[in-house]
């Protein structure tokens, strides 16, 4: 009984109320009510919400407590009559909704004393050693300290440290002790996600907090090489091909520890899946009935009870630690299908690569003297390690999943499956089809159509562009991906791998007061801030990533002072340095206790002012719940009118353009009302994926692939017919017609089709017969070829003269695209023809001949001036379903090396598009780099580049975003505007509608200077040279030159003919570039009806030296590329940015 007691109170219900009332009543005298927000977030504690009120916790404690008996002593009570060592083991509670509590567990043993009543057979337990017939025995004791965040080796530390004052600790002190460790403890606050991490002493030692890598992903602090101790890297992938299949997974030790430190590393090897079902690390011996749980699990128990286990379970994984074992309670051997064998081997090769031994690794140095010291050096040496696995568990997982990207449709959350089963290999689709039937995957995917940029997608993007760059054969589609980039990228990836963790600022904090009274607590709390605030100073002009890592710390203690404004002040800060780790929730709850005349006091303050403004305005927002579904593509089941068709059309992945949709459901709905059968479009869905999958098969001679592009494939074969050239198959690629001779298989190359000069359908004598043929006439070659396609002669007819028409367009308008839109509708012109089979069918397919149309009924030449001095054309809405309207242009020249690194810096293009999405070209090679970086909802309406580090926009709604040109993201944004943002200028000056003129600091982000200009909304656009004023508006085709020093009227008017508003203006050398739009009777580009222009205009003579079209909307934007290239682009009816050479 006496023995029950002890335990109840140090470890059941008791002891963790006593520990967390004494942290109560030591940390809540700062708080008036419960935030949103739970405070353990930010403090390291025995709770979720030890230091918020007491509710809250005697709540959540009920819930993590109600297994705690049995987890702090899982082997169960045992009395010895022998002293045991001290044992750890580490705790993790996971409620219902996924979150999960940690604790550590520290179980040491004290002696009791037990009289033996010779005359009643009974025995006593008491603690006087005074008696002889007293016999001496050992009862152990638990203590653990439970924290939200997964510090194992710190709490373990902790622990350690109490251990020594327990050693000589009387019992009748033991619970004043306590109350003392677990108010030092919760005194410590949580480091924020990011380089910083925070040291505190607890004497002997000096204990490290690391910090998280971002938000998403919790502080690694814990051995992550100790699965690698245990087991083989063949086994290792025995063990995550379980786990990504979502089986029964048991660990087995007999070491309690080893039970959750290896678990815990499994799960981090997953990142970024993260496991969804029921996990118990460890299981005591009354829990042991929770292996009978009929769903997946992850959960680990005492080797003891291996055989027990193994026996009266099925279809479990038992994964024996200490003997490095993986079996099935079936049989030894485990009947899954294995890792995809191109990633197994690679991740098999990195793991060889790993120093897995600290002694091994350090036995050149010399020894350390000092306790302190020597654990640096392993801490220094396990991150290093610690980061070396996640990036090779990195890679597996990216290897792994690469290509499900290349099968999402995002706009509607589509997910096509069975096309991805397809790109696998035979042997590898029984592992896919189970993974992706898993929660884990199904979470993975919901990351992605969400467009989550993590080390995941930075890990795919940098990857894919290396294999370009190693000249990875771009033919080997599909199922070949990645065994060809696999052999193309050893050296990139071991680089990646090998490549050192980023060093972290290590802050320590001050040591704790001697008395945990409520004013030595205040003046640790005022001597942490004056702490925070030399290293802000000392960090402010340096390094603004570890800057918005102090403001955040100082922003928390001052809330815990009761500091509320000088806490939103800090937290307000961050905006400028980096938003990404802006405590929303915790600010709300902050302004919302503001008192009456701390309310007065911010309206004072401008900056504390904006802040609140924002929070009520972001709380009066309706609640938009995020769209995190997930879809599989399904075919129609019902009939299909044009707006679902869209959809369909779209998800299924055939193509995305909404006016290619549009055609292709008029040429399926030619002669039927106006919707598509659901069995019509499941013919044309298989037929459309059976000629890609042959296509993808074609396997060509080595002699034939010789004569093509590396980024030449076949994407129609003909069958075999007779030509004026000898039997054979005609092959059409993107590029040209060739001959794929019969007998010994040659390349006989018909013609390219910018060579092409007529295409017609004729006939060829056959005995008595006249048989269908295709004539080609080519300027390449004096005689005509002819061949006898029978009745494929019209759909031959159709795709040549598409991809001849596509070819002009795209050479005469220098833009790429124009062929590849040709090509895609050549594709859906043959899957038309194959789907219908009726006398109309050709008819129909012909409604897809977008480019020959045009070719036909608008002339088709392009001016030779705007020839000459058009360069290139680039689609920034390359992958959307419409085109975007091109806002503003911004070109950042590039440099030979960056921070001495070495490395080369390519010249970019910065993109804003609608809805605040900013796109990046490489202006090298006009490729893309970033397809979406998001900078608000709003209109962007002006870009400044400073350097080479960063990108200032101004948007709509006030804001001025900065974008980390290294980083490619936006976590930093100046809020200081009222009105929208409406100019940028390159001595960092930004003005807004309503006349407000900011000067700023780019370094501190302040401002420096403020002017107000009296003014009225005016559209024109203005531009000073030499004492002149150039002004154009948008409702007149004029521009107007002014002398500065008489401005009663214009000097001069020049005439743009042909324009009726000016929309754009700049200054190339001694040239004025103008951007123009008007109206056509006659019939313009495209539409009949929209002109659209750019007028390059002498500063000398003020006259119009050329008129320029491209675009088949009104421009909106024109930048200049180091004088030697304009850009300029267009509103969503063209979408495009036309490149232009200067001289």
């Amino acid at each position: 009984v006496v023995l029950h007691k002890c335990l109840v109170i140090l470890c059941h219900t008791d002891f963790p109320k006593l520990l967390l009332y004494h942290m109560i009543h030591t940390c809540t005298f700062t708080h008036r009510s419960p935030p949103s927000e739970p405070l353990s977030d930010h403090v390291m504690g025995a709770s979720r919400s030890c230091v918020v009120y007491s509710h809250m916790i005697i709540k959540n404690l009920k819930n993590v407590c109600k297994y705690v008996p049995n987890s702090f002593v899982p082997g169960g009570l045992q009395v010895t009559n022998e002293q045991k060592d001290e044992q750890f083991h580490f705790l993790v509670f996971t409620d219902v909704f996924g979150n999960k509590t940690h604790g550590a567990v520290m179980q040491c043993y004290r002696p009791i004393m037990v009289l033996h009543d010779i005359s009643t057979s009974e025995s006593y337990c008491t603690y006087n050693t005074l008696e002889n017939n007293f016999s001496r025995l050992f009862s152990p004791y638990s203590f653990c300290v439970i924290s939200k965040y997964p510090y194992f080796t710190a709490l373990r530390d902790c622990l350690s440290c109490f251990l020594i004052q327990l050693k000589t600790c009387r019992l009748s002190d033991l619970e004043e002790r306590v109350k003392e460790f677990a108010a030092k403890l919760s005194l410590v606050p949580i480091p924020p996600p990011g380089q910083l991490h925070l040291m505190f002493s607890l004497r002997p030692l000096t204990i490290i907090l690391p910090s998280g890598e971002d938000k998403d992903h919790p502080p690694v602090d814990l051995d992550l090489h100790l699965p690698f101790l245990c087991f083989r890297p063949q086994q290792l992938l025995q063990v995550l091909s379980c786990l990504l299949q979502e089986q029964r997974v048991v660990l087995f030790s007999a070491d309690w520890a080893r039970l959750t430190l290896v678990a815990e590393s499994f799960l981090l090897y997953l990142q970024p899946l993260s496991w969804q079902q029921p996990y118990v690390p460890v299981l005591a011996r009354g829990m042991l009935d929770f292996l009978m749980a009929p769903t997946a699990f992850l959960m680990g128990c005492h080797l003891n009870h291996f055989e027990e286990v193994a026996s009266e379970t099925d279809d479990l994984i038992l994964i024996d630690i200490d003997n490095g074992n993986v079996s099935t309670s079936c049989s030894e051997t485990i009947d899954l299908p294995d890792i995809p064998p191109a990633a197994a081997e690679c991740f098999t090769e990195r793991c060889a690569s790993l120093q897995l031994h600290f002694d091994l690794d350090q036995c050149h140095l010399a020894s350390c003297t000092d306790i302190n010291e020597h654990r640096t050096q392993r801490r220094v040496w396990q991150c290093n390690l610690n980061h070396d696995i996640q990036k090779i568990t990195l890679e597996l997982i990216v290897n792994i999943f690469r290509d499900v990207s290349n099968h999402l449709n995002y706009e509607h959350r589509v997910f096509n499956s069975e096309e991805f089963l397809k790109t696998r290999e035979p042997a590898e689709q029984l592992f896919y089809k189970k993974v992706l039937e898993t929660h884990i995957f199904h979470s993975f995917l919901k990351d992605r159509l969400n467009r989550k940029m993590d080390n995941f997608s930075r890990m795919e993007l940098s990857t894919r562009s290396e294999m370009h760059k190693s000249g990875g054969d771009p033919k080997q589609s599909g199922r070949k991906n990645l065994n060809s980039l696999l052999a193309f990228l050893p050296s990139f990836c071991l680089v990646a791998v090998r490549t050192p963790a980023k060093p972290a600022k290590v802050f320590k904090l001050p040591d704790f007061p001697a008395s945990l009274s409520f004013h030595s607590v205040q003046s640790y709390y005022s001597e942490l801030i004056q702490q925070l605030g030399k290293a802000i100073f000392s960090v402010q002009h340096e390094n603004s990533t570890l800057l918005a890592r102090f403001y955040y710390l100082r922003g928390f203690i001052n809330m815990l002072c009761s500091r509320r404004l000088d806490a939103l002040s800090d937290f307000q800060n961050l905006y400028k340095t980096d938003t990404a780790i802006f405590p929303t929730q915790l600010v709300t709850w902050l302004v919302n206790s503001l008192h009456h005349d701390e309310r007065h006091q911010a309206d004072r303050r401008p900056e504390l002012k904006r802040l609140i403004l924002k929070v009520k305005i972001d709380n009066e927002r309706p609640l938009v719940q995020p769209d995190d579904h997930v879809k599989k593509f399904e075919l129609p089941r019902k009939h299909l009118q044009l707006e679902d068709f869209v959809r369909c059309v779209q998800e299924s992945g055939i193509v995305k353009d909404v006016a290619t949709i549009h055609r292709l459901f008029e040429a399926l709905t030619d002669g039927h009302p106006n919707q598509v059968d659901p069995e019509l479009f499941r013919v044309f869905y298989t037929f459309w994926k059976e000629t890609e999958a042959e296509a993808q098969d074609v396997n060509l001679p080595s002699e034939v692939i010789d004569h093509l592009d590396n980024s030449e494939c076949v994407y129609k074969l003909s069958s075999c017919v007779k030509t004026s050239h000898g039997v054979g198959k005609i092959a059409m690629t993107q590029k040209r017609l060739f001959l794929l001779t019969e007998g010994r298989a040659g390349f006989l190359e018909i013609t390219k089709f910018r060579d092409i000069q007529e295409v017609k359908i004729s006939s060829a004598p056959f005995l008595l017969l006249r048989i269908p043929s295709l004539r080609i006439q080519t300027t390449s070659r004096p005689e005509v070829f002819e061949a006898n396609l029978k009745s494929e002669t019209e759909l031959w007819n159709l795709l040549v003269k598409e991809m001849w028409a596509g070819r002009k367009m795209a050479d005469q308008h220098k833009d790429p695209q124009y062929m590849t839109q040709a090509l895609t509708n050549t594709l859906l012109m043959d899957a038309v023809m194959g789907s219908l089979q009726t006398q109309k069918s050709i008819s129909a397919a012909s409604k897809l001949a977008y480019f020959d149309k045009i070719r036909h009924e608008v002339p088709m030449m392009v001016p030779k001036t705007t020839s000459e001095t058009l360069k290139h054309k680039i689609n920034p809405s390359l992958g959307l379903s419409e085109p975007q309207t091109v806002h503003v242009l911004l070109y950042t020249p590039g440099q030979l090396t960056c921070n001495g690194s070495g490395s080369e810096i390519n010249p970019k293009l910065w993109v804003a598009l609608s809805g605040g999405r900013v796109v990046v070209f490489d202006a090298a090679s006009w490729s893309m780099l970033e397809d979406c970086i998001m900078v608000g909802e709003s209109q962007l309406n002006c870009m400044l580049g400073l350097v080479q580090e960063q990108v200032w926009i101004g948007s709509q709604d006030s804001v001025i975003y900065i974008i980390d040109t290294h980083s490619m993201s936006c976590n930093k944004q100046l809020t200081e505007h009222r009105h929208e943002v409406t100019g940028l200028t390159v001595d960092t000056r930004e003005h807004s509608c309503d006349g407000t003129i900011l000067q700023w600091d780019s370094s501190t982000l302040k401002v420096k200077r403020q002017l107000h200009l009296s003014c009225c909304i005016v559209h024109t656009f203005f531009f000073l040279q030499r004492g002149e004023l150039w002004t154009g508006s948008s409702d007149s085709g004029e521009l107007s030159l002014w002398y500065t020093n008489y401005n009663r009227r214009p000097f001069k008017t020049i005439s743009l003919s042909g324009c009726s508003g000016v929309t754009c203006m700049i200054q190339v050398k001694d040239k004025i570039w103008v951007g123009c739009h008007g109206w056509s009777g006659v019939g313009g580009h495209f539409d009949g009806h929209l002109r659209s222009q750019v007028m390059v205009v002498d500063s000398e003579t003020h006259t119009v030296v050329k008129e320029l079209q491209a675009h088949s909307d009104s421009i909106q934007t024109l930048c200049s590329a180091e004088d030697r290239y304009v850009l300029s682009g267009s509103a969503c009816r063209d979408g495009k940015i036309a490149i232009w050479k200067a001289q």
